[in-house]
This record gives C-alpha cells, structure tokens and sequence, in this order.
C-alpha cells in the first residue's frame, strides 16, 4: 500500500517511469512502477491531517491485504526560519502532519499489530535528538523531534508489556539525500548528495533486523548499514568518486538515566478516569 495526497493518471505518464522528484511522480505512478516489476501494490489518497482519511487508509490496507506488518511513515511539512519568521499557520501544518498525523497512524494501525499476535515493524522518518538540530528552525524541529519522542515512548511501552516481536525505529539520512528540494542547490552542490536508496537499504536493513536490536532507536542510514557490515558507499554518490559531506554529528548525547528502569509510582489516567466514574 503506498499512501499519499497526490494522485495522477499513470497510464498517460510518457516518458515512464517520470523523474522521482518531479511532479509527475505521484502515489498512482509509484503503484504502476511497482505492478510493472512483477509486484502487488495499491495507491491511497490519505491527509494525515485528517484521522478520518487516516483511518480509511488502513481499513483500505486491511480490506485488499488482509493484514498489517509494516508501517514507514514518511508524510512531513518543511518550514526552516526563525520563531519570528513562522507564521502560526505554518507551525500548526507541521505538527499535523508531522507529530500529530504520526500519533493517529500509529493509534489507527495498533489494533491490526494486535490482530498479528503483537508482530510488527513501524520506522518513523525522524531525526536522533541533539541541541544544534533546533538551530535556525525550531518549529520545525518541536514536531521532528516530537515524531522521536514518541518513536522512544512507545518502544518502552512495547518493552514493558512484553511485546518482544514489535519494534518502532526512527531513521534520519547522514548525509544529504537527493531529492525534490535539493532540485534547487546549486548543480556544484551535487558531490555533496546521495541516491535515495541509501535510505531504502538502510530501511529494508531494519525490517530484518531482530526487534530487539532496533526498538527505540534513532538511525542515521549510514551509520546503520556500518552495523550491518556494509563500508563501501561510493555507490551511492550522486557524482561519482565524490565524498558527500556529513550533516549529521558523528556523536549524539546519550539520553538515558541511571534511573532509566525507576518509573516509581506508575500512573495510568485510563484507570483513574473509570475509578472516578
């Protein structure tokens, strides 16, 4: 199932497949690419702003598929500038669609992990938490940066309730990914890009990963494929020979406690609301 709001007629694409990061590349072209590969795939028009179309999206999923194992959650909303220069319309599209349209996606696919037994994988696109990240785009980085707390939160709701086959994995790129926005960067600026499918190996890496080795974590792709042995990554250079420059930390802070496992007097509102009742 591949979701999104853009939709087109593939079949009067030409030349195809389009260009990725043009904008003859929508949802139905990406589900006619995948059907020509000798694959199933279904395309659904879904605003992750809206919990009602959210939720249609994974009744769709469950009506043709009959299941659900995977959840990438890739939607997002870009306004980098200052506090001053972001106007509150565009900093509540960002935590819709960023945080907020996460958490009903999640709360709209919880009950199909059930269904499976509690077997499933979610990968979050969300950045490792760390000070300079919010520097110059601070809107931006509260629903980003949220989208990871909850990708923390709900690993350690897994983890003490026993679900040992679910596991929830933030991934950010090391590097810059080409893409639609780099379009505009200067064409000297493309030694400093990588092909997307470092992002997709590094996400397939994950999904065959044990759920204990990923639950919880927040990845950078390459840092994550070095795990898996992977050391050679001239392949996915944009320019060929060219040594893309990193815009990640080499180091992220540590943000456990020694008090980690001391959740003192546990508290559970659902509980206290039907006592009161």
């Amino acid at each position: 199932m591949v979701a999104a709001k853009s939709t087109s007629d593939a079949s009067k694409v030409t030349p195809f497949p389009p260009d990725p990061n043009s904008s003859e590349s929508t949802i139905s072209t990406v589900e006619r690419e995948i059907r020509e590969a000798g694959n199933d795939a279904t395309a659904v028009v879904v605003d992750t702003r809206d919990h009602t179309s959210v939720q249609h999206m994974v009744d769709r999923t469950i009506a043709i598929y009959g299941r659900l194992d995977v959840l990438i959650y890739n939607s997002g909303a870009i306004w980098w500038a200052s506090v001053e220069n972001t106007p509150m319309k565009r900093f509540q599209l960002m935590q819709r669609v960023n945080v907020e349209g996460l958490y009903g996606t999640i709360q709209a696919a919880l009950p199909h992990f059930q269904a499976n037994g509690w077997k499933g994988r979610v990968i979050v696109v969300s950045p490792p938490i760390y000070s300079r990240f919010f520097r110059g785009k601070t809107a931006y980085a509260i629903g980003k940066v949220g989208m990871s707390v909850l990708t923390k939160g709900l690993a350690m709701d897994w983890e003490r309730e026993g679900k040992t086959d679910m596991a929830i994995t933030s991934i950010w790129p090391a590097t810059a990914i080409q893409s639609a926005a780099t379009e505009k960067l200067d064409p000297g600026q493309a030694s400093d890009l990588r092909k997307p499918n470092i992002y997709s190996d590094a996400i397939l890496a994950m999904l065959r990963a044990p759920a204990s080795q990923i639950n919880g974590n927040l990845e950078l792709d390459e840092d994550f494929l070095r795990k898996t042995g992977i050391s050679d990554f001239d392949k996915y250079s944009v320019i060929p020979g060219s040594n893309p420059r990193r815009i990640m930390p080499a180091k992220f802070p540590d943000l456990t406690v020694e008090e980690q496992d001391d959740e003192g007097r546990r508290v559970d509102s659902t509980k206290l609301r039907t006592s009161r009742m």
